[in-house]
């Protein structure tokens, strides 16, 4: 098991994974920074005390959060932390939107929708080959709960008593064509996976406590779990401008600095 560390060991992991993410983007002038900012206290729980990248799977279901597995995984130690400066170039094995080379992850999904069912295949795979220390999880975001084969996969994982599978869901309502709940109405999420006979935990996605206290409960009983994490495109950094798009930030470089200087100080 990951080794046991404070909120605030946790706290600071989560900057370090937006100052990762920030350097990641600027080169570019434009990224995937908001998907950052609001998961970074949940990659980071998950890193610091739940993932045993020597048990278990990990799925980044929308492709284009492998920025924050990236970072997050530098921050553990199980990614060379030089590659993140490769992000997003051509050749580089840490393209933008993930693919099945991505390292880090045992899979990405280009097609929103679809990470759920290859952790309940992993899950599965697990409980007939009797690997029962195994925990599978799967980082999802909550536009993905639009799309039919989400919950097609919750009612298979549900009906099978999936157990060890953890899906930790990023609901920042945000997607491309804009807020969530603008979209679609999604919630009550919770009941609806509780619906579908999983174990649901709704809490502040940035409270390390509250997530931290999820995780330990997750993938523990007969039944596979959901950690919903209601989040913000915006935490952790507040230079942002306030008409920042959160799901593609642009990133100009006075802007990129400023938010350089911001991170390192607080980490400092």
């Amino acid at each position: 098991m990951p080794a046991v560390t404070t909120g605030a060991d946790v706290n600071r992991f989560a900057d370090s994974v937006r100052l990762r993410a920030v350097r990641m983007v600027a080169p570019h002038g434009f990224g995937y920074l908001g998907q950052v900012l609001s998961s970074a206290e949940l990659v980071s729980t998950l890193y610091s005390t739940a993932y045993r990248p020597d048990r278990d799977q990990l799925v980044c279901s929308p492709g284009h959060y492998i920025i924050a597995v990236f970072a997050a995984a530098a921050e553990a130690g199980l990614l060379d932390e030089d590659l993140l400066a490769t992000y997003g170039f051509n050749d580089s094995s840490l393209e933008a939107i993930g693919t099945e080379r991505s390292p880090a992850v045992d899979l990405t999904c280009g097609s929103l929708g679809t990470g759920l069912s290859g952790g309940v295949g992993f899950a599965l795979s697990n409980r007939l080959k009797g690997v029962d220390d195994a925990r599978t999880f799967v980082l999802a975001s909550d536009g993905e709960l639009e799309e039919g084969q989400t919950w097609e996969a919750a009612l298979f994982a549900g009906h099978q008593r999936l157990g060890r599978l953890v899906v930790l869901l990023d609901a920042n309502d945000s997607q491309v064509d804009g807020p969530v709940s603008s979209i679609t109405t999604i919630d009550p999420i919770a009941a609806k996976f509780e619906a579908f006979g999983w174990d649901a935990y709704d809490v502040d996605g940035h409270d390390v406590d509250a997530l931290t206290s999820a995780l330990a409960s997750a993938g523990t009983h007969d039944r596979p779990s959901v950690v919903i994490a209601r989040t913000s495109t915006r935490q952790g950094l507040q230079v942002l401008p306030a008409h920042a798009d959160g799901h593609f930030i642009k990133l100009p470089a006075p802007l990129a600095q400023d938010a350089v200087s911001e991170l390192e100080a607080r980490l400092a």
